[in-house]
């Protein structure tokens, strides 16, 4: 049963489109808010430009009435204009001194103003004799007549004409600003189409290249682009797949090859055993011992190998760095004639496994003590870094192999061979553990004989 849990909402729709869908989509939304934006400002600046057109002729309309005011001429003379227009001369009172429109019941047809200033209103509903209402644009300007009389001169102009022009703006733009979004929605869905159609033509390469095929590759488009460096990037995450693959393989070939070789051994002493019924055959239990212990320790090693590919995360625990390596070369010293020089060992302490660590140690030790002529000489020191050497007096290792003894299986000569008891495998686990405890493993030469270095981090 499947239980995977997918979003919901618009949020889980999204998410479940194709790509070429999500940036369509992402597109439409950012063009229309940008039209929507667009259009509501257009509109805005539309009526406010309007707006100030109709106050700038009330404005002047009401100057020209102030000017026959206060040269002394009667203000009847002057009020004459369109037939929408209002203009009132009234007192300080707001009693009506002289119209432009009758005036049935005496009243003004004007709001009254708050002040005596200059003053700008917009007046709704005002209705002239046999007209509907109408909106309207109302100026009050404060004049002294030559008698010294404050009068106030207001102009009214209709609003109709500037409201109907947003209208018609508004209008449009509803029908337009859609038409234009879903051109733009169409031509995206085309474009992104065609962007994306090399991506596509990359995935159905990728499809189709079976898993025995590893060798193949994605062709690179021309141009040096994202896409290219993508194909590029996938070229090289399945030339790091077919490496790690060949060796797989030839792990499991060599693996196969040292386990079969003292199984054989095992299986042919015990046959001979089994058909000569001679005490004698007891003289071969010491070579039977050797190669079950040998392919124990193969045993181990691989066990090892696996719990580092399958990156199985170790302890995080402080060490005392020189107390292990002190156990340590105690322990193998009771089994090796050889000398073992640990006079140089000084106090350090690590963060990190202490079983991978002591196994550490002990693949350095043996991979010495199998190629030394008498002394393996360790020595530990910290500084910034925690240092440990393991120099043998052997015939040392060739600057051009020195990276090669670190993988697996790998014997470099006869005087590091399989004779010697090794697997193959001790420097390749060394390398991996201390990798994975931030450290570095290097090789100098130690003239006579080989010495390898082991840098890891300081605890604290």
């Amino acid at each position: 049963m499947n239980t995977t849990r997918r979003p919901r909402g618009l949020t889980g729709w999204v998410r479940s489109r194709s790509l070429r869908a999500r940036l369509t989509t992402a597109a439409v939304v950012v063009i229309a808010a940008a039209i929507t934006l667009a259009a509501v400002l257009l509109t805005v600046r539309l009526e406010s430009a309007l707006l100030a057109s109709v106050d700038e002729a009330a404005l002047d309309r009401a100057e020209r009435v102030a000017a026959t005011i206060t040269s002394g001429s009667s203000a009847e003379s002057s009020l004459a204009g369109d037939d929408d227009e209002v203009v009132h001369v009234v007192d300080e009172d707001g009693a009506v001194l002289a119209s432009s429109v009758e005036l049935p019941d005496g009243r003004p047809l004007l709001r009254a103003p708050a002040g005596t200033g200059l003053e700008l209103v917009t007046q709704q509903g005002l209705a002239l004799p046999g007209e509907q209402d109408e909106p309207y644009r109302v100026l009050t300007l404060p004049v002294t007549a030559p008698d010294g009389q404050r009068v106030l001169v207001q102009v009214g102009l209709p609003l109709d004409d500037a409201e109907e022009s947003v209208e018609e703006l508004v209008s449009a733009l509803a029908i337009g600003a859609p038409a234009v979004v879903v051109v733009l929605a169409v031509l995206t869905w085309l474009l992104a189409g065609r962007a994306l159609r090399p991506v596509e033509a990359l995935r159905r390469q990728a499809a189709d290249i079976p898993g025995d095929a590893l060798d193949r590759r994605l062709a690179v488009p021309a141009g040096g682009d994202e896409l290219a460096r993508l194909a590029v990037t996938f070229n090289a995450l399945l030339g790091r797949a077919e490496a790690a693959i060949r060796r797989q393989r030839e792990f499991v070939a060599d693996a196969a090859h040292e386990i079969r070789s003292p199984l054989a051994s095992l299986r042919t002493q015990l046959e001979v055993a089994a058909l000569h019924d001679d005490p004698s055959w007891r003289n071969q239990l010491p070579a039977l011992t050797e190669d079950a212990q040998r392919l124990s320790r193969l045993v181990d090693d691989l066990l090892r190998l696996a719990r580092i590919d399958a990156r199985v995360p170790l302890a995080r625990d402080e060490v005392d760095l020189d107390e292990l390596v002190l156990e340590t070369v105690g322990r193998v010293r009771a089994h090796t004639a050889l000398r073992l020089d640990t006079s140089a060992v000084s106090g350090a302490r690590i963060i990190g496994d202490r079983d991978a660590l002591t196994r550490v140690v002990q693949n350095l030790l043996g991979n010495a003590l199998r190629h030394a002529g008498t002394t393996v000489a360790v020595a530990l020191t910290a500084t910034d870094r925690a240092l440990l050497t393991v120099t043998d007096d052997g015939p040392g290792i060739p600057v051009d192999q020195r990276e090669r003894v670190f993988d697996r299986f790998t014997r470099l000569d006869d005087a590091r061979s399989r004779d010697a008891g090794g697997t193959g495998l001790g420097l390749a686990i060394v390398r991996d553990v201390v990798l994975q405890h931030g450290g570095e493993v290097s090789i100098e030469d130690a003239a006579p004989g080989a010495r390898l270095l082991i840098r890891l981090p300081l605890a604290g």
